[in-house]
């Protein structure tokens, strides 16, 4: 079993940056894979970046060299560094993480950006 525990979220003007935390706990070993995914009421749940514990990273199309995933194994840490955000990047972000084929979620932390 996984833990993960989400902060960083809030509110933030059209332009600003904001910065998620992740906090993974528990059998943290075996992770293969760490991000993010995010969801909004206009949109289904979709992928925001990705980590491997090699240090891999894959980012959504939109993220648009605006986002930078980063992980810090002596912390179990994974951050979502967000610049240059705009109100379609409104949405509940959420922390995940893969252990061995099984996949898991955080609570999300709500990021809204509106003037």
């Amino acid at each position: 079993q996984v833990q993960l525990v989400e902060s960083g979220g809030g509110l933030v003007q059209p332009g600003g940056s904001l910065t998620l935390s992740c906090a993974a706990s528990g059998s943290t070993s075996s992770l293969s894979n760490v991000g993010w995914y995010r969801r909004s009421p206009e949109k289904q749940r979709e992928m925001v970046a990705l980590i491997t514990m090699r240090g891999g990273v894959r980012y959504a199309d939109f993220v648009k060299g605006r986002f930078t995933i980063s992980w810090e194994n002596n912390k179990k840490l994974v951050y979502l560094r967000m610049t240059d955000l705009t109100p379609e990047d409104t949405a509940r972000y959420f922390c995940i993480a893969d252990s061995e084929g099984d996949f898991y979620w955080g609570q999300g932390t709500q990021v809204t950006v509106s003037s």
